[in-house]
C-alpha cells in the first residue's frame, strides 16, 4: 500500500465480507445481546462488587488486596495476548466462530461461579479465587474476540458504527440491570446486613459471611447462559473450514505473515499500537476504580454499586451517542475526544482525597449522608464522564478495526486487536500492583494510568490515512463509494 499522508482515517473503505443476502433482524439482535450477557462480568465481577468486596474483606489490606487483584488481572492478560492472534486466524482457517464462543463461555461461566468461594477473612483462598478470576476473564475476553468477527457480516458497511454502539449500549444496559439486582436483592452493607431497599439477602444468603457479595459470581454465571442463546440459535455462522489440525497449522502460517504485512499498512499498524496502549490503561482504570474508592473514601458494596448505577446509565447513552458520532464523523475523532476525556477524569481522581480535592491545594469538611463530602461528589461527577466515554472509545475502536482489516483476515485482525489491547494488559494492572505494594499508596499506584491515556492520545492524534485514489484529500467524515484504498 503506498501511504498518502493526510488528516485522518475514517473514510478508508469497510471490508464487504457480509452475506449476499439480508439478514432476518432476529440475528442482528442476537448479536447484540452478547454484550449483555458479558457485562455483568465486568460491572459485577471486575469493577463494582467482587472486587472491592476481595480488597476490603477477603485481602488482608486494601492494598494488598489491590496489589493481587492486579497481579491476577496481569497474568489473565498475558494469556490472552499470546493466544488472541492465534485463535482468530484459526478461526478465519476453520471458519466455524460460535464453538469457540460456547468453550470459552463455558470459561467464563465456571470462573465466575467459583467466585462463590471467596469467604471473608479465608486468606487460604485467595489462590483459588485469583485463579477462578483468570480464568473467567480469559474465558470472557477470548468470547468476544469470536463474537467481533462475526460483526462485518451482519449489517452494511456504512451501519455498522451504530450496530457497534447498539451492542455497547445493550451491554451497558445489562450490566445496570444486573447491578441494580444485585444492590436491591443480594449485596448487603457491612453494618446493617441489608441491602439497598432495607431488606435482608434474598434466597437465604447469609448476610455476616457477605455470601450477597459472593452471590455477583453465580449470577452472571446464570446470567450468560442466558443471554447467549439468542446469539447461539439466530447469528448464522460460517461454513466449516479445514479440520482442526490444519486450521491450526495455516493458522500459525498466517499470524507469521500477517505482522510483516503490517508494513504495507502503516495506519492499521499505529493503530494497534495506540489500542495496545490505551486499553491497557482503560481496563486497569476499571479494575481498580472500585476498589480505589473503597480504599480511598472507605466506601462499602452499597455506595461503590450506586455510583456503579450512575456511571452505567451515563455510560448507556455515550455509547448509543457515540455510535452515531462514528457513523457521522468517523471513529477515530470520537476515539480522539474518548482519550481525552479519560486522560481529564484520571487526573480528576487522583487529585481527590478524603478530606481535599487539587491535590490538597483545597480542603473540604465532614459531610454525611450518601457522598456527603466534597471529595466524594467530585469523584462521582468524574466517574460518571468516564462512563459516557469509555463506551464510545471502545465501540469506535472495534469499527476502526473493520475498517482497516483486510476482510479475508478479519478474524487474525481481530485477534490482533484483542492482542493489542491485551498484549501489554498485564502491564498497566501490574505497574499499578507494584507501585501500590512498594508505596502502599493506592494513589501512587493508580497515578501510572496517567500515562498510557497521554501515549494514547498522542498516537491517535498523529493517525493518517491514504489519499483517495481520485488525488482528493480525505477527510474525517463518512465513507462514500468513490473512496477507495490503494494498495
Amino acid at each position: 500500500m503506498v501511504e498518502h499522508r493526510s488528516p485522518a482515517i475514517a473514510d478508508l473503505p469497510l471490508p464487504s465480507s457480509r452475506p449476499a443476502s439480508r439478514l432476518p433482524r432476529r440475528a442482528v439482535v442476537g448479536w447484540i445481546l452478547f454484550d449483555p450477557a458479558c457485562q455483568p462480568y465486568f460491572t459485577l465481577i471486575t469493577t463494582f462488587i467482587f472486587a472491592p468486596y476481595f480488597a476490603s474483606a477477603v485481602a488482608p489490606t486494601p492494598a494488598e488486596g489491590q496489589s493481587l487483584w492486579g497481579f491476577a488481572t496481569g497474568a489473565a492478560g498475558l494469556v490472552i495476548a499470546v493466544f488472541s492472534p492465534i485463535l482468530g486466524a484459526v478461526a478465519d482457517a476453520s471458519g466455524r466462530r460460535k464453538p469457540w464462543i460456547a468453550v470459552f463461555g463455558l470459561m467464563l461461566m465456571t470462573g465466575s461461579a467459583l467466585l462463590w468461594f471467596a469467604v471473608p477473612g479465608d486468606t487460604a483462598r485467595i489462590p483459588l479465587v485469583l485463579a477462578a478470576f483468570a480464568i473467567g476473564t480469559i474465558g470472557v475476553e477470548f468470547a468476544t474476540v469470536f463474537n467481533n468477527a462475526i460483526m462485518p457480516d451482519l449489517v452494511p458497511p456504512e451501519r455498522l458504527g451504530r450496530l457497534s454502539g447498539t451492542g455497547w449500549a445493550a451491554g451497558y444496559f445489562g450490566g445496570l440491570v444486573s447491578l441494580a439486582l444485585m444492590l436491591g436483592f443480594f449485596s448487603t452493607a457491612p453494618d446493617t446486613g441489608l441491602t439497598l431497599i432495607g431488606l435482608p439477602p434474598a434466597l437465604g444468603l447469609d448476610a455476616a459471611t457477605r455470601e450477597g457479595d459472593r452471590f455477583s459470581g453465580p449470577l452472571t454465571a446464570v446470567w450468560f447462559a442466558v443471554l447467549v442463546l439468542p446469539m447461539f440459535l439466530f447469528v448464522p455462522d460460517r461454513k466449516k473450514g479445514l479440520p482442526l489440525r490444519e486450521a491450526v497449522r495455516k493458522g500459525l502460517t498466517e499470524i507469521r505473515g500477517l505482522v510483516p504485512k503490517l508494513r504495507t499498512r502503516p495506519a492499521l499498524a499505529r493503530f494497534l499500537l495506540a489500542n495496545m496502549i490505551y486499553a491497557d490503561g482503560l481496563v486497569a482504570l476499571f479494575a481498580f476504580g472500585g476498589i480505589y474508592a473503597a480504599g480511598t473514601f472507605g466506601w462499602g458494596s452499597i455506595e461503590i454499586g450506586i455510583f456503579g448505577i450512575l456511571l452505567t446509565l451515563t455510560g448507556t447513552a455515550g455509547a448509543l451517542a457515540g455510535g452515531w458520532l462514528d457513523d457521522a464523523f468517523g471513529p477515530r475523532l470520537v476515539i480522539l475526544g474518548a482519550l481525552l476525556g479519560l486522560l481529564f477524569a484520571c487526573i480528576g481522581l487522583l487529585s481527590v482525597d478524603r478530606t481535599s480535592i487539587l491535590f490538597g491545594l483545597v480542603p473540604t469538611t465532614p459531610g454525611t449522608g450518601l457522598y456527603g463530602t466534597v471529595p466524594e461528589k467530585v469523584y462521582v461527577g468524574l466517574g460518571l464522564l468516564i462512563g459516557a466515554v469509555a463506551g464510545p472509545l471502545q465501540a469506535a475502536s472495534r469499527t476502526l478495526l473493520v475498517r482497516l482489516a483486510p476482510p479475508e483476515n478479519i478474524g487474525e485482525c481481530f485477534g490482533l486487536f484483542a492482542l493489542s489491547g491485551k498484549i501489554t494488559s498485564f502491564a498497566a494492572p501490574t505497574s499499578v500492583a507494584i507501585v501500590t505494594a512498594l508505596t502502599q499508596s493506592q494513589r501512587a499506584g493508580v497515578a501510572v494510568l496517567v500515562a498510557f491515556f497521554g501515549m494514547g492520545v498522542v498516537l491517535i492524534a498523529g493517525l493518517r490515512a491514504p489519499l483517495r485514489q481520485d488525488g482528493g484529500r480525505a477527510k474525517d467524515g463518512p465513507h462514500t463509494a468513490s473512496q477507495t484504498r490503494r494498495e
